[in-house]
C-alpha cells in the first residue's frame, strides 16, 4: 500500500536525519556516539479515514536519550490530514516550495525534517510513480473498467481540479488500480488522455465501462475502445434518485433502492420496482419507473 510506504519512508528519514547518514552507511568513527540502527520495535498501526495501516518503528541506539519518533505521533493525530495529503501533493505540482507546504501541513512546522529530506522524499515518490504510469499492462486480463473522477481541494488555484481514476476487475477476480491522472473538470479532453494512455500500455478492451452519466468519458470509450459497452454506475444513479426524494424517507428509500442492482434478472428488479408502494409517497413521475435505472436511465 502506498499509504504505508509513504509514511514508512517518513520514519527512515527522520532516523537519517538524527544519525547524519544513510541507512547502510557506516559512521566516519569506530567510536562514535551518534549512536547507530538496531533493527525495528513492535509494528505500529494506524488508522486512517477509511483503513488501517501497520508500520515498522526503527529502533536507535547508543544515544544519550532514547530515541522515540516524533512523526509517527503526529500521524497518529492528524488522520483526516494523512489520508487527503497524497491527491494533494499530487495537485500541488510539485515544485519543492509547494510540496514542503502541504507536507508541512500534515507534520506541523516542528517536524525533524530539513529541506534536503523532503527534497530526497519526493525525488523517491517522483520516481516511483513515473515507473507506475509505465508499467506494461498488455498482460493483464479485465473483465470490467471502473473509472470516475474524484474532485480533491487542492488549494493551488486549480479550478475544478480532478483525479481521474481508472480501477480493473480482473478475469482472476482481484482488482487493480491502472492510473491515477490528473485533469479538468473530467472533460472529453482529459479522459481522452487518459484512455489512450492504458491503450498505448496494452490494456486489452474490457467488455463494459462502468461510470456515471457524465459525458467527459463516454465520447472517448467509442474512439478508444469502440467495442466496449457503456454501463452507468448504480451508486451515481440511485444517489441522483435519492436526492429527488423527501429527506424524511431517503434512509428508507436508499435500502430499497439498493436491493436493486443485486436482482439476477431484468425481470425481477422490475418486479422489484414499486418504490411508490412501499414507502407510501407521491413519486415524481421521471422516477416511477426505477427499472429504467438498468436501462442506462
Amino acid at each position: 500500500m502506498k499509504v504505508q510506504g509513504f509514511i514508512q519512508d517518513l520514519l527512515e528519514e527522520e532516523v537519517e536525519v538524527l544519525l547524519g547518514r544513510s541507512r547502510y552507511e557506516r559512521s566516519k568513527a569506530v567510536d562514535s556516539e551518534n549512536g547507530y540502527r538496531n533493527g525495528y520495535g513492535k509494528p505500529r498501526r494506524i488508522s486512517l479515514k477509511t483503513w488501517t495501516v501497520e508500520v515498522k518503528r526503527p529502533r536507535v541506539r547508543n544515544l544519550e536519550e532514547r530515541f522515540e519518533s516524533r512523526i509517527l505521533p503526529l500521524f497518529q493525530r492528524r488522520t483526516k490530514e494523512v489520508g487527503d495529503l497524497l491527491p494533494e501533493l499530487y495537485l500541488h505540482g510539485l515544485s519543492q516550495g509547494d510540496f514542503e507546504l502541504a507536507l508541512r501541513g500534515v507534520l506541523g512546522e516542528g517536524a525533524p525534517l530539513s529541506a534536503s529530506s523532503i527534497q530526497r522524499l519526493k525525488a523517491k515518490w517522483e520516481v516511483e510513480y513515473e515507473i507506475w504510469k509505465e508499467e506494461d499492462l498488455s498482460e493483464l486480463e479485465p473483465v470490467y473498467l471502473w473509472a470516475d473522477g474524484i474532485y480533491v481541494r487542492a488549494g493551488i488555484g486549480k479550478d475544478k481540479a480532478v483525479l481521474l481514476v481508472v480501477i480493473a476487475s480482473l478475469k482472476d477476480g482481484s482488482k487493480k488500480l491502472l492510473i491515477v491522472e490528473s485533469g479538468f473538470r473530467e472533460s472529453m479532453e482529459s479522459w481522452a488522455g487518459v484512455l489512450r494512455s492504458l491503450k498505448e500500455r496494452g490494456l486489452r478492451a474490457p467488455k463494459p465501462v462502468t461510470a456515471d452519466g457524465h459525458l467527459g468519458i463516454w465520447g472517448d470509450l467509442d474512439i478508444v475502445y469502440p467495442l466496449s459497452k457503456e454501463q452507468r454506475c448504480w451508486n451515481h444513479k440511485i444517489t441522483n434518485v435519492l436526492d429527488k426524494l423527501p429527506k424524511k424517507v431517503q434512509p428508507e428509500a436508499k435500502e430499497y433502492l439498493c436491493c436493486l442492482p443485486y436482482a439476477q434478472t431484468r425481470a425481477e428488479c422490475e418486479r422489484l420496482d414499486d418504490l411508490r408502494r412501499l414507502l407510501r409517497i407521491d413519486i415524481p413521475k421521471p422516477l416511477r419507473h426505477l427499472s429504467a435505472i438498468g436501462r442506462g436511465w
